[in-house]
């Protein structure tokens, strides 16, 4: 999570650490997962907590660099992890200018939708959603929330 934070604050100015609370994530609907390599150190961390019924919030990504693959396994644990927790879709924010998360998020299959609760008056936030439900096809549904 400092790493996170650092890396946070060098690309945006912030560290985020004013809008996660460790609390959000422990608990029924709640999920933190951090993936180690074989000796134990951690290469990366998310996790999601109840937004609204229905949808889950995905907080703290954070994939040490150089550790290719380990956002994506990350990413999808935690959507397969929401899904059995009963989640029909999740969302999360980043900052327009983290290019980087912003198309990860898009190549991992998330939308842009608009910006809810504390990011509604930030135009510096990038809001996404996906939908855990499949439709008749297999494919996912999508958010249900547009941009």
């Amino acid at each position: 999570l400092e790493a996170l934070s650092t890396t946070l604050e060098m690309i945006t100015g912030a560290s985020g650490r004013a809008s996660f609370d460790p609390d959000d994530v422990r608990g029924a609907g709640a999920c933190f997962l951090i993936a180690r390599d074989a000796s134990g150190a951690a290469l990366g961390c998310g996790g999601y907590r109840p937004l609204e019924p229905g949808v889950a919030e995905i907080k703290r990504m954070y994939a040490k660099p150089g550790t290719r693959g380990v956002g994506a396994a990350l990413l999808a644990a935690l959507e397969q992890r929401a899904r059995a927790d009963g989640y029909v879709a999740v969302w999360l924010e980043t900052r327009r200018v983290n290019r980087r998360a912003v198309a990860f998020y898009v190549r991992s299959g998330y939308a842009p939708i608009a910006p809810y609760g504390r990011y509604v008056e930030r135009p510096d936030a990038a809001c996404f959603g996906k939908s855990l439900q499949e439709d008749r096809a297999g494919a996912l549904a999508s958010p249900g929330r547009p941009a």
